[in-house]
Formats: C-alpha cells, structure tokens, sequence
C-alpha cells in the first residue's frame, strides 16, 4: 500500500480541485481499500445503485461518492461525507486519504455535464460498510485480483434511442462494471501495474441498431 501512495497523485487541498465545465458541476467518489481477512490481499468497496427512473446510472456497480455541496471545502471532503451518508465508513475518521486519480467526465452526450475526481483512501481490515442510503442498493467489497483477472473481462452492450454501444466492463457476479467507474478502476489498476485486459480509456464502440 505505501508504493500505491508514491503513483497517485498527491493532493494538497482544494488548490488542486478541478474546475466545473461551462454549466457543469463538481463531484468526487471514493476509491476505498482495505486488506482482506488473509491479509495477503486488498478489497476494493463498490456499491450498486438503487434503480430510479430518474438516474442516469440505476442499478449500476459504482463508486460512493457524489456532488460538491457548497458546504464541502473540498472535493476530499465531498468524498468523505458521501462515503459515511451512502454507506457509513467513517473516512474522515478511520481512513486514511492516499492520493488521487486522474479527473473523469462521462462521454454521453445525454449525461450531465459533471466532472468527478476519484481520490483513493486506506481503511483498517475490520472496516464494515452497510447500506445507509435509499440512493444504494447493495454493497460489495472486491479483490483487486477479481478486478485484475482477464477471465472477468467483458463487454456491456449500451442501448439508447436506436443507437449500441458497447463498453470495456468487468463482470462481477453478473453485474457488470463499466463507464465512469470502469476507467477510475483501470486507472487505479494501471497505476498498480497490474496486467488487466480491455481498453485503458473506457471509451465505447458502437453503431447504429
């Protein structure tokens, strides 16, 4: 874990926030390690979002976090405060802030126009997380090996208005990571050196259907 420290990129506070597109807004998600019961190995804590007609990502593997409220100082506060209201891990508290990743948009010309910044935290073994939010529907805690493992690579078909296009994604259990929260992990597992198969960028192929 301390090599992982020297490949994120450091943070110094909301100096180094980015800023908002013309009409957009600032979210940040939570990147949250913790050794496995062996010790030998690292869980990453996804969740999957509740479905609602109303979000663009229902039922979607993602990262906690989410908007900038104008009460954070910081985006690192912002991930902090999402993390304990969706799935109550006490960041500020028992985690332990490591660096962050690189700045993610969605690419969809129908999302909203958002920029989020994946900072990545270090938790104690015994760390639990629960659902505490209507917003979560499930929680997982995932090897990075999991993540790692070329057998899990696949691709998710996206359809919209007539229009497929298909995403580099893990399968986890049946549910599919990709988009936004797939490029943070490949970032994260780039910057591990780990050997992961599918497109670094996260970017679709696609056609009309």
């Amino acid at each position: 874990m301390g090599d992982l420290r020297g490949r994120l990129n450091p943070y110094r506070g909301p100096e180094d926030d980015p800023s908002p597109r013309p009409g957009g807004w600032l979210a940040s998600v939570a990147v949250v390690l913790r050794p496995d019961p062996s010790g030998r190995e690292l869980e990453l804590l996804l969740i999957r979002r509740s479905r609602s007609e109303s979000d663009p990502w229902s039922g979607h593997m993602a990262l906690p976090g989410g908007r900038k409220d104008r009460r954070d100082p910081s985006l690192l506060s912002t991930a902090t405060r999402e993390t304990l209201e969706e799935v109550g891990v006490p960041l500020a508290r028992k985690g332990e802030p490591l660096g962050n990743l690189q700045v993610v948009q969605p690419v969809g010309a129908h999302l909203p126009l958002f920029t989020v910044l994946p900072f990545v935290f270090r938790v104690p073994a015994p760390t639990v997380a629960r659902v505490a939010s209507r917003e979560v529907a499930a929680i997982r805690w995932v090897s990075l090996s999991h993540l790692q493992d070329k057998r899990n690579q696949t691709r998710f078909t996206y359809r919209r208005n007539n229009i497929s296009l298909r995403f580099p994604a893990i399968d986890l259990a049946g549910h599919p990571i990709w988009g936004l929260t797939h490029r943070i992990l490949t970032d994260l597992l780039h910057r591990l050196d780990a050997d992961t198969a599918g497109d670094r960028d996260g970017q679709p192929t696609g056609s009309g259907s």
